[in-house]
């Protein structure tokens, strides 16, 4: 079992067991509906990839079914300056992790870790900082990904390579998996240090409520 399962599976377990639910209850989530997705990105993975063309494919759980999730939670967002500010952060997500593989070196020798976790690591830092909710950085970690892989893939192809890209496919799954889980993760424990520390500045009747101090009858 690679490491995306491993991921999904622990996070599903937790998920059972009650842990999380701050989270699930920013990204708009039930229990229900998070461990529905968790089994449909496990279970896909293990269907055979998905032919478009002779130079495309992709895989369920490690791009389809992800995407979907992505589009569910973009969906709901609570304004529109908050849907294009996802947006934009997948972009520049995209843009770092296209960068990094075309400049890391290509003997996977050379790092400390597997390249592909190298990958989904830099995206899921990279989206937390840009997404900047939990939603935010979820999207843009997962969505970061898939477009960097399809920038890449069209790079070559401009240079004349005969290359086939496997959307969500064998290292791919992983590399989704750990930029999406990791970027909710450190909006999660940055946040919740932030708000902690935030709350015991704030005047009397009032709070710190994603970001901002809002008055208790507000809320």
């Amino acid at each position: 079992m690679n490491i995306g399962f491993i991921l999904l599976t622990v996070t599903g377990l937790l998920i059972l067991f009650g842990v999380g639910q701050r989270v699930l209850d920013r990204l708009r989530l039930t229990d229900v509906q998070a461990i529905v997705f968790i089994a449909l990105i496990i279970a896909g993975g293990f269907v055979p990839d998905i032919p478009v063309t002779e130079r495309f494919a992709f895989n369920i759980g490690g791009a389809l079914i992800p995407l979907a999730l992505c589009v569910w939670l973009w969906i709901k967002a609570g304004s529109a300056r908050e849907r294009a500010r996802c947006l934009v952060a997948s972009v520049i997500t995209a843009i770092a992790v296209f960068l990094l593989g075309r400049y890391l070196p290509a003997d996977p020798q050379a790092l400390p870790i597997e390249p592909g976790y190298a990958y989904g690591i830099a995206a899921g830092l990279i989206a937390w900082v840009l997404g900047r909710s939990r939603r935010g950085a979820f999207i843009a970690g997962t969505l970061g990904v898939m477009l960097a892989n399809v920038g890449s893939w069209l790079y070559a192809a401009s240079l004349g390579a005969d290359q086939r890209l496997v959307l969500g496919g064998a290292g791919g799954y992983d590399v989704i998996v750990i930029a999406g889980l990791l970027a909710v993760l450190m909006s999660e424990l940055v946040g919740e240090l932030v708000e902690r520390a935030s709350r015991g500045r704030a005047r009397p009747g009032r709070e710190f409520v994603n970001g901002d101090f809002v008055g208790r009858e507000q809320r």
